[in-house]
């Protein structure tokens, strides 16, 4: 059996546990595809795992593999599915829960994936497909934003809240961006009608607002005054360091009805994947990359997301150049 580079790790820690390693290269079960992966991408999520602040859903059996976005090419297609062909560039997520992407193959079955859009190449498309259709999610099926509504985005420069800016400007929203001072020109750029430094503007001098994304999970009570009547917000994120304050506050919020704090994981498949590909194939939204890296440099990818100020996602170049 041949073998494959993928990044691993062998304990809970810091990002320099983090390294390229070698694993059998998989073989497609025959629901199943294998994805030559060219790209993926660091998720906010994937750094509490690797810190350990997750250990109930993760567990301690080691090594362990990294990474959920999927972009790449279908390599090997098993023999009861019928929609892909070897070729086919796709994008979509590894299977809720599992990681693993942060590998030259991944073997996961059709729902996992959809065509990647055209117009962007896969080192770009590796941006996008976690926050994208949790973007989509939350604006859409969760708060059901309206146009002309007034939206509030909280992180508004990292990978989620880029593309919240971008979708909610398409909806027809009135955008609020709060945001890191550097990154005010970008989301702007993006879509936002107004672009506020979060650590000048606190929530004193906001709203009211119709919606509110959250995707930093602090605070969460204080946003959750501003909506107006009827008003809905979503949270993307929970205070790893206070996570039982964070679902307090989760949990209270439920006494206000429509008002109250609404929380979920994404578990995009399929359809969703295939809805973010048409949004990015009408111009509606775009990948938005601080740093391409190389595999071997999977470390520094996630120092570089927990040190902030990030602009849009950190993006791994799985596939060798040249």
């Amino acid at each position: 059996m041949s073998e494959m580079r993928a990044a691993r790790y062998d304990r809970y820690g810091p990002p320099e546990v983090l390294y390229e390693g070698t694993l059998p290269k998989p073989v497609a079960g025959p629901g199943e595809v294998l994805v030559r992966v060219h790209a993926t991408s660091v998720n906010g999520g994937e750094l509490s795992g690797r810190a350990g602040k997750l250990k109930l859903v993760t567990g301690r059996k080691f090594p362990k593999g990294i990474g959920v976005d999927i972009a790449g090419e279908i390599a090997e297609v098993g023999s009861s599915v019928r929609h892909l062909a070897v070729g086919d560039r796709v994008w979509g997520t590894m299977p809720h829960l599992t990681f693993g992407a942060a590998a030259e193959y991944v073997a996961v079955r059709p729902r996992q994936l959809s065509y990647a859009p055209e117009g962007i190449d896969l080192i770009q498309a590796a941006a996008l497909p976690g926050v994208g259709t949790t973007a989509i999610t939350a604006l859409r099926d969760k708060i059901g934003l309206r146009s002309g509504e007034r939206l509030l985005v909280r992180g508004a420069a990292g990978g989620v809240g880029s593309v919240a800016v971008q979708l909610g400007h398409a909806l027809g929203a009135h955008v609020t961006a709060l945001a890191g001072a550097k990154t005010l020109d970008l989301v702007r750029e993006l879509g936002a009608d107004e672009a506020h430094d979060y650590r000048t503007t606190g929530p004193a001098a906001l709203g009211p607002f119709d919606a509110v994304l959250d995707t930093v999970g602090t605070g969460l009570s204080a946003y959750r005054r501003l909506l107006s009547p009827g008003g809905r917000m979503v949270s993307i994120a929970f205070d790893a360091d206070r996570p039982l304050s964070s679902l307090g506050a989760v949990l209270a919020s439920g006494v206000h009805g429509s008002r109250r704090i609404r929380f979920f994981t994404g578990n995009p498949l399929h359809r969703l994947f295939a809805d973010l590909t048409g949004y990015v194939e009408r111009g509606a939204v775009r990948p938005v990359i601080d740093t391409v890296h190389p595999l071997s440099g999977i470390a520094a990818a996630h120092r570089a997301l927990e040190s902030g100020g990030v602009r849009g996602k950190h993006v791994i170049r799985v596939l060798k150049e040249g």
